[in-house]
């Protein structure tokens, strides 16, 4: 089963939601990360992620295995947006299901946390001043 997905087009919430729940569940916590109008002390007008597909989606799912097997949850889904993207659009969303809400909330933010630290996906703003950068451009390939 594929938890972790890249996704070109915007994200239907209520669809990842659904698949997460069952009888089990007696809590479901999620993230949502949406593009802000700002970073840094500058204006921002929009972004693009790119990332390396294949290696993206093997580590995003070695995230999300690490969090079915660290905590005390039913199920989890990762997907994170790539292409251009505009102010106030959600470029990443994780759901977790659980018994409880505690083991919940906690693979939901290890599972963003690590997504961030690990899968390779790159930002690359557009600034209003006209110019644009990579956010990290010391890991861009």
């Amino acid at each position: 089963m594929t938890r972790f997905s890249l996704a070109q087009t915007p994200i239907d919430t209520a669809t990842l939601r659904a698949e997460l729940l069952d009888d089990r569940v007696g809590g479901y916590a999620s993230f949502e990360g949406w593009v802000r109008n700002h970073n840094e002390g500058r204006d921002v007008l929009g972004l693009r992620y790119e990332a390396y597909a294949a290696l993206a989606e093997a580590e995003g799912e070695k995230v999300l295995d690490e969090a079915c097997a660290k905590f005390d949850i039913l199920d989890a889904r990762c997907v994170h947006r790539v292409g251009d993207l505009v102010i106030g659009e959600m470029a990443v969303w994780v759901g977790v299901s659980a018994a409880h809400r505690d083991a919940a909330f906690a693979a939901c933010r290890y599972i963003i946390d690590e997504v961030k630290a690990r899968v390779p996906i790159w930002k690359h703003e557009r600034y209003a001043e006209g110019d644009a950068g990579w956010l990290h451009p010391d890991t861009k390939p």
